[in-house]
């Protein structure tokens, strides 16, 4: 009985979140807005029912998320000062946007992403797949990552396969530093830099590209 229960808990954990991003969420009709509020609270409840394990006021959660992040932004930082990348970087702030950078940067990225996403994989998903499959949490846990994202990525215009793809691989680095500093901050800012640089890089190159086009062109 007690097997049945703990498998029921492993298919309940796994198919939940996935049926909210591809299936619940997007029958809600939702504006950003709403669709952040929603996910927050999803969120909330799939980690008080499965009893997540965040550890967030982990140091050692802390040093390394920060370290991580860091270095994203350095990626970021770099990926500027190349004209070509520059360039390149520059296209993708064209995408419409429901919300202004500055509202998705400091309100729908932290709350609705990576709070949402890292207390439902990481501080859930992940430790509990741990207990009951062993190693093979490390495939479970980063493919049920890839495939939340299924019907955003179609939503939003892009390859679903790519989008899930790109996203299992990011779960897999993410899931890690879950594992080795037993805490969700360390992969959370690791996520909100990668995220965040992601809105406010384009929109920085665009304006760089601008500025050395009209100074060469007065």
């Amino acid at each position: 009985m007690r097997g049945r229960n703990t498998a029921a808990e492993v298919v309940a954990a796994t198919a939940l979140p996935l049926l909210w991003s591809n299936l619940l969420l997007p029958r809600l009709r939702l504006g950003m807005r709403g669709r952040t509020a929603a996910t927050a609270a999803f969120a909330t409840a799939y980690g008080l029912a499965f009893r997540a394990r965040p550890h967030w006021h982990s140091p050692r959660g802390l040093r390394t998320g920060l370290l991580a992040a860091a270095t994203i932004t350095a990626g970021y930082a770099a990926a500027l000062a190349c004209p070509p990348l520059r360039t390149r970087l520059a296209e993708f702030a064209a995408r419409p946007a429901e919300v202004t950078p500055t509202e998705w940067v400091t309100l729908h990225i932290p709350l609705g992403t990576v709070y949402s996403e890292e207390l439902i994989f990481r501080a859930t998903l992940d430790p509990l797949l741990a207990r009951t499959t062993g190693r093979y949490a490390n495939v479970l846990a980063p493919l049920a990552f890839g495939v939340w994202h299924i019907t955003p990525a179609r939503t939003a215009g892009d390859n679903p396969t790519l989008a899930v793809a790109t996203t299992t691989l990011g779960g897999t680095i993410l899931s890690h530093l879950r594992r080795t500093t037993d805490s969700t901050t360390a992969p959370a800012l690791l996520h909100l830099a990668l995220n965040a640089g992601g809105v406010l890089t384009p929109r920085l190159a665009r304006a760089l590209t601008t500025r050395r086009r009209l100074a060469r062109n007065p």
